[in-house]
């Protein structure tokens, strides 16, 4: 029984919470953000994604709240003009893309607005610009310019081996990058200072809502850090047992409106 409390602000991820696995909003996720709206609950989302490839979400949501793209690497306003973003150093960045080649994944830079890879058809690819709705420019070498670096992602369908490069990142870098699978087989290396935990924050002392009166809900390990730092933390039924181990309570999987019901269950049905 989860012990009731005042909520007032809502902060999800989107892959695997938010949206389902056509990576659509269903109707009544919809209906549940907009009952969120109607009782006076803010309501934020945060993505490992650009905020472009969010930009979707925004008319349907009717989303007023800044959002926090690239895992907190940077917040835009929903007309998606910059508010604040945090970059990988190009000494950290340079290291990470070595490392990620080191454990034979593929590598993605975020750079600005720009996806950058080195193959159009390498995997994953097809699917996230489908997700995300834009294509990424392909270059010869994606290390060739690592200024404003947002994000740098090592992409493998060997779950073992992004599980591996994961764990040497953050034994490598250690306070100076942070480094999670934002899905089994992407490895998210952002600034120090972008990790869910700190989108909490910077909503928190920018909307003026105190963490106790947030919920947070998610599904994988870049969520933890926004759990341990919210008045109640939710589990997507998807998640990996040692995110739901790290959560106040769990829901269904977003295959069965696992967002939805949390909403219904956790804070409507609450207050």
């Amino acid at each position: 029984m989860v012990e009731k409390r005042k909520i007032s602000l809502v902060l999800a991820d989107v892959d695997g919470t938010l949206v389902n696995e056509e990576k659509a909003l269903t109707k009544r996720a919809q209906a549940a953000v907009q009952s969120l709206h109607r009782a006076g609950i803010r309501f934020a989302i945060t993505s490992g994604r650009p905020p472009k490839g969010m930009a979707m979400l925004l008319d349907a949501l009717q989303l007023e709240t800044p959002i926090a793209g690239f895992n907190g690497g940077l917040f835009v306003k929903p007309d998606l003009s910059i508010l604040e973003q945090k970059t990988v150093p190009t000494d950290i960045a340079a290291a990470a893309i070595k490392l990620i080649r080191g454990h034979g994944l593929d590598v993605w830079v975020y750079r600005g607005n720009d996806w950058l890879t080195t193959r159009a058809d390498a995997p994953h690819v097809a699917r996230e610009a489908w997700t995300v709705k834009f294509d990424p420019t392909v270059v010869k070498d994606v290390a060739e310019k690592l200024d404003r670096v947002a994000k740098i992602v090592g992409v493998g369908d060997d779950l073992d081996k992004v599980r591996q490069c994961e764990a040497d990142a953050k034994a490598t870098f250690g306070q100076r990058a942070t480094a999670n699978r934002s899905q089994p087989y992407y490895l998210d290396i952002t600034s120090k200072d972008a990790n869910k935990g700190a989108v909490l924050e910077y909503l928190s002392r920018h909307l003026g809502v105190p963490s106790a009166e947030i919920a947070t809900i998610g599904d994988q390990q870049t969520d933890v850090p926004m759990f341990e730092r919210s008045g109640l933390s939710i589990a997507m039924g998807n998640a990996p047992d040692e995110v739901k181990a790290q959560a106040t309570a769990t829901t269904d999987s977003y295959k069965d409106e696992g967002f939805a019901k949390a909403m219904e269950c956790f804070i409507l049905g609450a207050k």
